[in-house]
């Protein structure tokens, strides 16, 4: 495996390249010893890459390779079973990755939460709500650790009891930024970290929008919670949509520069975020993921409860309005919610504020 290492951190050469020299040759340590004159024989391969060839043969990769696996990185090859078939499948997959952690499974439902940096606390609050939501219902939530709404949502996965996955601007062994230390560590636990660069690789501007890519083929819909005019997230949805999957975007006042790209990924036809309720039965994730522990609560409800029950979804509710649009005392209404919290089919997530959890 160390000669596949060897193949993909080398430079001047295209992944694409990469992978058709490895199928001429048959592997990566055929393509190491190939002799200078036998490397003109394929078509695609033009004098400078050839001489990149030549120079990379040149250069030790040993120690390095020893390194990475004594730091437990993961190096994951694009022909291996494991490879994600989400990724392979794209028009320009990395030739190998590196994980620390695990991957998501292909049964995986996986929903992408992106978005800006620099958010709000509406953007932050809802981020974390959906990525929370999206857990209990048995998904995946699949971003970059970036600072802002990523994390927010990542976050809110791990709280769910979920699993995340962060895909890097830099090696898996580098955690950016750095007051991400705690997620960072903990998604190696409930999920992975990924990335296409080299371990100890610096974040550099020009990584993130190649990892962009990387985060819309990991994932079956893509949450975009977010977004100024300009965006990194944009680009990520337009990846998306190239790939063939769902975008949907968060709504905000027309008045704020963070909502602008959503808006304007909603007027070319993405989905709108309403609530996590709404989300979940579009894209029937409570049925296909969470059906079978979902069933089992709503026959254990009793006639009253199912009815507090139903009054709820994933906008947090207060005591009053639920009172109101069940008709019950509010004294009872607190009664049954407390019955529905030990059932763990409820939360209170502030002082007489409940939420639906599944």
């Amino acid at each position: 495996m160390k000669y596949e290492y060897w193949l993909a951190q080398m430079e001047g050469i295209s992944e694409k390249k990469k992978r058709a020299l490895r199928k001429e040759l048959g592997s990566a340590k055929a393509v190491y010893n190939i002799e200078e004159k036998n490397i003109c024989e394929f078509p695609f391969i033009n004098e400078n890459e050839r001489k990149k060839i030549l120079s990379a043969k040149k250069i030790p990769f040993e120690k390095e390779y020893e390194k990475m696996i004594k730091k437990g990185i993961e190096f994951v090859p694009w022909f291996l079973e494991k490879y994600p078939k989400r990724l392979r499948d794209i028009d320009s997959p990395p030739y190998a990755i590196y994980v620390k952690g695990n991957l998501p499974k292909e049964t995986d439902v996986a929903v992408a939460i992106v978005g800006a940096r620099q958010c709000t606390p509406y953007g932050e609050h809802m981020a974390l709500l959906y990525g929370e939501a999206l857990a209990r219902a048995g998904a995946v939530v699949v971003s970059g650790m970036a600072r802002g709404i990523d994390s927010a949502g990542q976050r809110g996965a791990l709280n769910g009891g979920g699993r995340t996955y962060g895909v890097l601007g830099c090696g898996v062994d580098v955690c950016y930024p750095k007051e991400n230390r705690g997620l960072y560590m903990d998604m190696q636990k409930e999920g992975g970290v990924i990335s296409e660069q080299l371990p100890g690789n610096k974040p550099l501007p020009y990584y993130f929008p190649a990892r962009n890519r990387i985060i819309s083929a990991l994932s079956d819909y893509v949450l975009v919670m977010e977004a100024k005019e300009k965006s990194g997230s944009l680009i990520t949805a337009d990846q998306a949509l190239e790939q063939g999957k769902d975008v949907y975007a968060l709504p905000g006042p027309v008045t704020s520069p963070f909502s602008q790209g959503c808006h304007r990924l909603i007027a070319q036809g993405a989905g709108i975020l309403l609530s996590p309720e709404e989300l979940l039965d579009e894209i029937n994730l409570c049925r296909m993921k969470a059906g079978q522990i979902y069933n089992k609560n709503q026959k254990e409800l009793e006639s009253e409860d199912d009815l507090v029950y139903s009054c709820l979804g994933f906008t947090p509710k207060g005591l009053e309005q639920i009172s109101l649009e069940t008709g019950l005392p509010a004294r009872e209404v607190l009664q049954k919610l407390f019955l529905l919290q030990m059932q763990g089919t409820v939360k209170e997530i502030s002082k007489n504020y409940y939420i639906r959890i599944c």
